[in-house]
Parts: structure tokens; sequence; C-alpha cells
């Protein structure tokens, strides 16, 4: 791992942990505050992805998925959050996040917008699935039976006027809008931010 990869792990590690504890709080009624920061992963994935190659945005996931996972565990043992949500959060991480990786590299030779889209779209429908659900589905509760996500199952309209359905699957379905709408506006700093990043390195 050489030292311009560092900002991308740094960032990466960051917006994990950050987002495995602002998850436990609403935002309004069907958002959570990690909701507004677990995108950004994407973002920095896929800069590094276009500025380095996919074996460097690999390193870059891997190397955050380790650091976020540990102190997502760490972060258990204090009760900042629980067993389930770091399992939930490691698991949907690195799944998004490498699939991610894959769909970046098929499309990069395409329109530029084409690729961090595409890529990000996909990645945070798996990420949004696997995670909500086992953080917070009561199917999954055997996981880690003594965490306390009861609130999560709570029958509610879908979204406030949809079919009832439990709690968690209006948070996923408002966090999903999120980072569908997160994924448009991050076009922007990622076409910035790659810009500036392929001239200090040309």
């Amino acid at each position: 791992m050489t030292r311009k990869h560092l900002p991308g792990i740094i960032a990466m590690a960051a917006i994990v942990v950050a987002s495995n504890i602002l998850v436990q709080f609403l935002f309004g009624q069907w958002l959570t505050w990690g909701a507004f920061t677990y995108p950004l992963a994407f973002l920095v994935n896929d800069v590094m992805n276009r500025v380095y190659g996919p074996a460097a945005a690999r390193k870059v996931v891997w190397a955050g998925f380790a650091t976020g996972v540990a102190s997502s565990f760490i972060a258990a043992g204090f009760e900042a959050t629980t067993l389930r949500i770091a399992i939930g959060s490691g698991t949907a991480f690195l799944a998004a996040q490498m699939l991610d990786v894959a769909i970046f590299d098929r499309l990069r030779e395409g329109r530029w917008w084409r690729a961090p889209l595409a890529s990000t779209l996909i990645g945070s429908t798996v990420d949004t699935v696997l995670f909500f659900s086992i953080a917070f589905s009561a199917t999954l509760s055997f996981i880690n039976p003594a965490d306390e996500v009861g609130w999560a199952a709570d029958p509610l309209p879908l979204l406030g006027s949809g079919p009832e359905v439990p709690l968690w699957v209006s948070l996923a379905a408002a966090d999903w809008l999120v980072k569908l709408s997160l994924a448009l506006i991050a076009l922007i700093p990622f076409r910035l931010i790659v810009s500036r990043l392929t001239q200090r390195t040309a």
C-alpha cells in the first residue's frame, strides 16, 4: 500500500465507523443519519478506481473494511452500536464495494459518468438490502438474540402511506432513495476530484 492511497483508506474507514453509529439515530421518521454519510464510501471507491485502477480500489476497500469492522466491534463492546449492526455493516460494505469496483472497471471506457453512476446505483441497492436485513430483520434475530432491535419490527404503513410493513423496511426504502439521489449529486465532486488528482499524477 503506497502513501498516495492513504487518504482513501482513512476516508473509507471514517465513513464506515461514522455510519455504523449514525444509523442508530433517526432523522425525521423514515431516515437515519447514516443515510447521509455512508453513500460517500462509493464516491471514495470510484475516485480511487478511476485515478489508480481497480487493484488500488480493492486495497482501499479491504483496508477500510478491516478498520471499519474492528472499530464497529469495539463500539459494540461499549454498546455504542449493536453486534448485528456491525455484522450487517461489514457484510454489506464488502459485498457492495467489491461489486462497485467490478462494475466500474467494466464500464470505465464509456462516458465519464456511466461507470460511477451505474456502479454506485447497483452497489447501493445491494448494500441497502444486505445491511437492513442483517441488522434489523426479525428473521435473522438468531445472529445475536441479545440485540435490542425489536423496535425495528414494529408494523407501520410503508413510508407512512403504503402497505403495512416492519419499520426497518420503510427505513431501508427511504435509505435507498437517498442513496439514489446522492449517487446523482456525487457525480459533480467525482468529476472535480478526479480531474484534480489526475493533474497531480500526470
